[in-house]
């Protein structure tokens, strides 16, 4: 590996090798932190298996994850069908087709639109949110605290989090999917003058039980990557307060990646 590097040194020019060693520098931050990321979500799956199991605090994480985002997955899931609604019913009139937009902002919603937009406005409000909070207890001493009292602060503080982004994404999802649809129902029907008969048999013409276990797995896979990189950078925030703003802001941007990334690949594996 020396010798390369000299070699390296000798031969490329200077404003190329800098371009390197920076590609080299990010690419073996991406790797390091997969890793350590991975091993944070393994311990923190082991430790869901082990006592002492507080349930408490997988209740309020819950609460706070679930609940408290309701009010944001309501609106992003009516207002989402509402314009999916009257986009496609306008391309679909020029076919003599919107009689089927019921059926299609139904298969939109429950396939990508209700997953992907709740997961984004979850992970901007929770995500953020358990980050910050994280790195707080970081840079405060509060996680060695834990650790000085013989409590395992990735039991005590990963784990509920994870356990509970991955079983509320998934309702709080349907619950966008259901919204989402009763939106498009009342701009369709009420508005653009579809029959409400037609709308619903459409609906249940072109929804099928694959689609909804797609948009059910696609929930339970962003919460956990939005609980998990939020944990991740929390855990091992550094650098004071501004540390705690810098992780914050790469954890949701972070999330975000990730949570489009999964989809694609969820997405293709599941139709292959």
């Amino acid at each position: 590996m020396q010798k390369v590097k000299q070699h390296l040194s000798t031969t490329l020019p200077l404003g190329i090798k800098g371009q390197v060693e920076h590609l080299g520098r990010i690419t073996l931050t991406a790797v390091e932190g997969t890793g350590r990321g991975t091993l944070l979500f393994v311990d923190a799956v082991r430790l869901a298996f082990r006592p002492p199991f507080r349930l408490h605090l997988l209740v309020k994480q819950m609460e706070f994850i679930g609940n408290k985002s309701l009010g944001v997955t309501l609106l992003t899931g009516i207002f989402t069908g509402m314009v999916m609604t009257f986009q496609s019913y306008r391309s679909l009139k020029d076919f003599g087709s919107e009689s089927i937009v019921g059926g299609l902002v139904a298969v939109a919603m429950v396939r990508e639109l209700g997953p992907v937009l709740t997961a984004l406005m979850v992970n901007a409000r929770a995500g953020s949110a358990v980050a910050a909070e994280l790195g707080t207890m970081r840079v405060t001493e509060q996680i060695d605290a834990l650790q000085a009292l013989a409590v395992n602060p990735v039991q005590y503080l990963v784990t509920p989090r994870i356990l509970a982004g991955f079983i509320m994404v998934p309702l709080l999802t349907a619950i966008s999917d259901i919204t989402g649809v009763m939106g498009g129902y009342g701009v369709g029907v009420w508005l653009l003058g579809v029959d409400s008969g037609i709308f619903m048999a459409k609906v249940y013409d072109f929804l099928k039980f694959s689609d909804i276990m797609q948009g059910t797995v696609k929930g339970a896979v962003f919460g956990t990557i939005l609980t998990l990189v939020g944990a991740y950078k929390g855990y091992n925030t550094s650098g004071g307060a501004e540390g705690v703003g810098r992780a914050t802001t790469e954890a949701v941007v972070m999330a975000a990646i990730l949570i489009l990334f999964s989809d694609y690949l969820i997405t293709v594996f599941w139709q292959s």
